[in-house]
């Protein structure tokens, strides 16, 4: 299983070399924390995967689909839409070429929780950052996926005072899991966990 896409195929395809280094099977299953672009653009370089996600981002991620995506659409979205600038020249960066490009809602979707071969666990939490924020839960390793979930919303949604979600985070913590592992920052302990959601 693969948790996010990368976010482009490119990069998707540098996350395959490495598993084919480290000696790791094929993922069988790609699993989206939530829609945002640099969490489900490389999904179209996955190949004979089972895409899942929360039905929220199905949604979402049908009607991104259907958008016109080249470095010319972004730029006039940017020029729409001055806001969009960071996250839009983010995407043009990652994107060397469109070819074959395609954004891929999930396949198999779930509402509240889904249970995985293996006993891995997805948990639709939702929150300001994204409505289909999911966390995955890995109860043999001991290790809980939060994706962006207690993230603030995105630049150009985000109000002033808008913040990461501590209560949120507070209320993840538990002690089977030893390990707390977000999209953007290092891994923290349990112990770390816990304060940082006091």
């Amino acid at each position: 299983m693969i948790v996010d896409a990368g976010h482009s195929p490119a990069h998707a395809r540098e996350i395959q070399s490495a598993m084919d280094a480290a000696g790791l099977p094929a993922a069988r299953w790609l699993v989206y924390t939530h829609h945002h672009w640099d969490h489900v653009w490389g999904a179209c370089a996955w190949p004979d995967v089972e895409i899942i996600g929360h039905i929220a981002g199905q949604e979402i991620l049908q009607r991104e689909a259907a958008r016109p995506w080249s470095h010319r659409y972004l730029r006039d979205e940017v020029r729409t839409n001055p806001l969009l600038g960071p996250s839009f020249r983010a995407r043009a960066l990652a994107m060397e070429t469109w070819d074959g490009f395609t954004i891929l809602p999930p396949q198999c979707t779930f509402t509240d929780e889904l249970v995985l071969p293996a006993g891995v666990r997805l948990r639709h939490v939702g929150g300001a950052h994204a409505p289909d924020s999911t966390i995955v839960l890995v109860p043999d390793s001991a290790v809980a996926l939060l994706g962006d979930c207690y993230y603030p919303p995105p630049a150009h949604l985000r109000a002033p005072d808008d913040a990461p979600d501590l209560t949120m985070v507070a209320g993840l913590v538990s002690d089977e899991y030893d390990w707390y592992v977000d999209s953007h920052s290092e891994p923290w302990t349990l112990e770390q966990a816990r304060s940082y959601g006091a």
